[in-house]
């Protein structure tokens, strides 16, 4: 009697283990559109879900509708090896309401998934191009526009304005604050770094280690905000790019305390850093020790490395990229650390975007030089193995460390000075399209131009950004190098949490910053109606003595541009430049002064650590 009572006792609770009532914790995507070209795959997790039954009704009004629904269809259905995940494929046919019935026995759990209809044209969205000049803001750093979010109860990090490493309080109002200024510099896109959830409990102001992928970090406001953010920056005639990181998450990740697959991340006996080797790639001779660390080795500590090649994880990645875009309203992308993706599902993560949005242009940072090592990941590259990344633009990183380096010192020497930007620049028949490369002097990842430039001298920085706004390429301004700012540690201006200080604001801001806005403001204003600065070919000059100078053309006109890095004047040798100047009217203007120039006079000087620009047309 006792052994049956016992069996009974011990059915009743298998039954209960076997059929416990199911909980929803995370729903991602948050919701989806009609009209989509990537089918809805819907990732619920929380307690026990696995295996679960799926059904759908409408929701009309808050009231449940009977009956067959039509608008959200569950197609079919997996688990993860964690019995707390359900991966279920959705069928998408009419917006609405759906309730998401997930059973167990006689357990439920029920979520309201709200299908929306596409915003109209969002497919064929344009984007940003060489006729833009991008913004680069560093969230946290930039201008605290709502002090009132600088801490929050449910972030770990609090604001802390006197730890430099710390949380400072900069956020989505204060870019929308500063959308004035940035128009007025002539920049016409914004990339401000990451700002969804890094909830690190120290150094979490970067971003660059995300806690969660679908919501804005409360300290920089709400995914509401955020998106309005993009409408009043088109308003303003402003795009926004959002940064993303697929290469890894942070270790404040709810996942980490659950991994839906232990392949979810690359894991190691021990943590086990990236070895950088990039070239592993695509080296002939690499090895495969190395080919694998590149991609699987962690980035830091708290960042764990993601697994691509786990399909799941792709998915979800492609579907990311894709709500933020449709939600927000996006004009791009920037991809961090690129080339450390698993090589070939990275590629599909961007084909999926792409084949979503055809016309969308996304950057990545490939951090390597030559330029043979950068062009490799640009779509459209003839590589050797037949490697096509789907990444349509590239930062150019080759030639912002030719413009630093030719700066940095007298340029004395053979091989140094200008010398470097022009041996830089001849190897633009490795690119798929020149004229979508992300150029730049520095960002938020190392030096401000200013501290790198003899003797921090403003006339250098004018010079160099001649050259970035007059050059082949899509320019980057990093915020406060309108200012000509400098790092806060003068003995290690490498240190990024003191070049990553706030915009200065108000009386902070001195007559020579003043002056230097004025000149970068004059440049790129007047860039912005010069197609043939963003569309036209290069044809460049080399001097031995310090100097450059190209000619940007095309077949109605050109823009001469003659930059002398030496502190002696030089004079223009006009004469070796007929086999194009003779296609031209050579008088032009100068449009940084208005003074007409004629290039057919021998005698024209340029002071020393200056530039001289004429506009030129038949």
């Amino acid at each position: 009697m006792k052994n049956r009572h016992f069996l009974i006792v011990a059915a009743l609770v298998c039954s209960q283990w076997l059929f416990a009532a199911p909980k929803i914790q995370q729903v991602e995507p948050l919701c989806w559109w009609t009209d989509m070209q990537t089918p809805l795959t819907v990732l619920f997790h929380g307690q026990d879900l696995c295996d679960a039954q799926v059904s759908v009704q409408q929701v009309v009004n808050g009231k449940v509708m009977r009956g067959a629904c039509l608008g959200l269809v569950p197609r079919s259905q997996h688990n993860a090896e964690s019995p707390n995940y359900l991966f279920v494929d959705f069928g998408v046919f009419q917006p609405g309401t759906y309730r998401i019935t997930l059973k167990k026995g006689s357990k439920k759990a029920t979520y309201d998934y709200v299908i929306g209809t596409r915003r109209q044209g969002s497919r064929d969205r344009k984007s940003f191009d060489a006729s833009d000049v991008v913004y680069l803001i560093m969230s946290d750093r930039f201008v605290d526009g709502d002090e009132s979010n600088n801490s929050t109860a449910n972030t770990a990090e609090k604001a802390d304005k006197s730890n430099v490493n710390g949380r400072w309080g900069g956020d989505i109002q204060g870019i929308i604050n500063s959308f004035d200024h940035i128009s007025d510099l002539g920049c016409t896109a914004i990339w401000p770094t990451p700002m969804l959830g890094d909830n690190e409990a120290a150094w979490s102001y970067h971003g660059y280690a995300c806690s969660d992928y679908y919501h804005i970090d409360p300290r920089y406001g709400t995914n509401a905000l955020y998106a309005e953010m993009v409408k009043k920056a088109h308003e303003k005639g402003l795009k926004i790019l959002m940064d993303m990181v697929p290469n890894h998450c942070g270790a404040a990740h709810w996942w980490m305390q659950d991994l839906p697959y232990q392949n979810w991340i690359n894991q190691f006996p021990e943590f086990t850093n990236t070895n950088n080797v990039f070239t592993a790639n695509y080296d002939i001779n690499a090895s495969e020790y190395d080919r694998l660390l590149s991609n699987r080795g962690w980035f830091d500590h708290p960042m764990p490395d993601m697994n691509l090649e786990n399909p799941d994880l792709l998915k979800y990645f492609q579907q990311w990229a894709i709500w933020w875009i449709e939600y927000a309203n996006l004009d791009g992308l920037r991809v961090d650390t690129y080339p450390y993706i698993e090589k070939i599902p990275g590629s599909q993560w961007l084909a999926a975007i792409r084949n979503e949005y055809p016309d969308i242009n996304i950057v990545g940072e490939c951090w390597t030089r030559p330029a043979p090592a950068v062009a490799y990941w640009q779509s459209g590259t003839k590589n050797f193995d037949g490697f096509d990344s789907h990444l349509p633009c590239v930062m150019d990183f080759p030639v912002e460390e030719a413009i630093r380096q030719a700066l940095e010192n007298d340029g004395n020497g053979w091989g140094n000075g200008l010398t470097r930007v022009y041996d830089a620049m001849t190897m633009d028949y490795m690119y798929a399209d020149v004229n979508n490369l992300l150029t730049f002097l520095g960002n938020h990842d190392m030096a401000r131009i200013t501290d790198v430039v003899k003797d921090k001298d403003p006339r250098r920085v004018k010079l160099a950004y001649v050259l970035l706004a007059t050059m082949r390429g899509i320019p980057q301004v990093l915020y406060g190098d309108e200012y000509a700012m400098t790092s806060a540690n003068k003995e290690d201006v490498n240190n990024h949490s003191y070049l990553r200080a706030p915009l200065p604001q108000g009386e902070a801001v001195t007559e020579p910053m003043k002056e230097m806005f004025d000149f970068q403001s004059r440049l790129f204003q007047w860039r912005k109606n010069e197609p043939v600065l963003h569309y036209g070919k290069t044809m460049h000059f080399l001097s031995r003595n310090n100097t450059y100078a190209f000619f940007r053309y095309n077949d109605e006109e050109a823009v001469f541009v003659f930059a002398n890095a030496s502190e002696e004047p030089r004079v223009i040798p006009t004469e070796t430049y007929q086999e194009i100047l003779s296609k031209y009217n050579p008088t032009g203007i100068n449009p940084m002064t208005g003074e007409k120039v004629d290039l057919n006079d021998k005698e024209i000087k340029v002071p020393g650590l200056s530039t001289v620009i004429v506009k030129l047309t038949h």
